[in-house]
């Protein structure tokens, strides 16, 4: 076992646990395959996990999102929530920022800085402070105490660490801290593009994107700002439309979109389509209008083919996400990034059709 690891044991054949690799639908053998003793190993060969390329936080807070947003996860699948976390508040330094990169041998890569990382740990260790095991729940809110207080230049640090903010506000309403990044947020965020035509606060389409309207969703809900939620939602209705052709989901691609570049464009990244699957969520708990809860239903579908290539996007043998859809198919490479997309994406899917039936 590396240094600083920490073990949860996985359930033996027949012991009475068996939903550790299932829930209700939810399909987590790949990810399981991906993590071991310390986390989550970030990239694979096909299937198969490459130790050389080690851990990133990045992928611990999704995996620790993922799992703590689970409501009535198994013991194992709790107490794997919880070594994401103690990964994610292990990488953390005295000032607030976090390291990124965990060789396999043990050894941080990196000083701690205040990039995505820094962002996604705070929604990470956010939502683990408000929905995860009960034990971790204190050191997890400690952990963004920590890093709340810093102020990025990067608008995509500040909106990750925003939607962490919105969980803890939805759990302790009064966190000063957490209504603070929530607030600064939206003012790196910025005012709306130049035009009906493109509305973007930015000049360029990048990735992840509509964690932006989904800050402003759940900013004006909280802080009772009723003009800035319905930004929000103008600006996701606006990404819904931009993002689709025929009806289906065509994303931005890795290298981003302007104004004027044709569609379809390659390589997509599923982390688009869970992004967006995340937004309707957050929109249709907010508004109840079904045009968020089709968006779910588009974001589940591109995994399944329906998509510019209509090829699907995960692999039923393994239970992992492709890395990318590029010109000529699926990337079957099966990493971390990719599989936890896809595991979001069909998370909110399956709250939806929880709350139809």
């Amino acid at each position: 076992m590396s240094a600083g690891a920490v073990a949860v044991t996985p359930p033996v054949p027949g012991h009475p646990d068996q939903t550790w690799s299932q829930i209700q639908g939810l399909d987590l053998r790949h990810l399981l395959h991906l993590s071991d003793d310390v986390g989550l190993l970030e990239h694979a060969r096909g299937a198969v996990a490459r130790l050389e390329h080690g851990y990133c936080v990045d992928d611990a807070a999704r995996a620790a999102i993922l799992l703590c947003r689970e409501p009535h996860p198994s013991a194992y699948l709790a107490g794997l929530a919880g070594r994401y976390t103690v990964f994610v508040i292990r990488a953390q330094g005295p000032d607030g920022g976090f390291r990124n990169r965990l060789g396999h041998n043990g050894e941080w890569q990196d000083e701690p800085g205040t990039g995505d990382w820094w962002g996604r740990a705070l929604w990470g260790l956010g939502t683990a402070a408000a929905h995860g095991p009960d034990w971790i729940r204190a050191s997890a809110l400690s952990g963004f105490d920590r890093g709340a207080g810093i102020r990025p230049i990067h608008v995509r640090s500040m909106v990750f660490a925003a939607l962490g903010a919105v969980q803890v506000l939805n759990a302790y309403p009064a966190h000063r801290a957490a209504r603070e990044l929530l607030a600064a947020a939206v003012v790196a965020i910025g005012p709306d593009g130049p035009s009906r035509a493109w509305p973007w606060p930015q000049k360029r389409l990048h990735y992840a994107n509509a964690a932006i309207p989904e800050v402003l969703i759940g900013a004006g809900h909280l802080l009772r700002d009723k003009a800035m939620r319905e930004r929000g939602l103008r600006l996701l209705g606006w990404l819904l439309e931009t993002e689709s052709v025929a009806g289906h989901f065509s994303p931005a691609p890795v290298g981003g979109r302007s104004p004027g570049d044709l569609q379809p464009a390659y390589d997509q990244q599923p982390i688009e389509i869970a992004a967006l699957a995340d937004a309707c969520a957050s929109a249709f708990a907010i508004t109840g209008d079904p045009r968020w809860a089709h968006g779910i239903r588009r974001a589940a579908a591109w995994f399944d083919g329906d998509n510019d290539l209509r090829a699907p996007m995960r692999d039923p043998a393994t239970g992992g996400g492709y890395d990318g859809l590029t010109p000529t198919g699926p990337n079957r490479n099966q990493g971390a990034e990719s599989t936890l997309a896809l595991l979001s994406t069909f998370q909110q899917h399956r709250r939806l059709q929880m709350e139809e039936t």
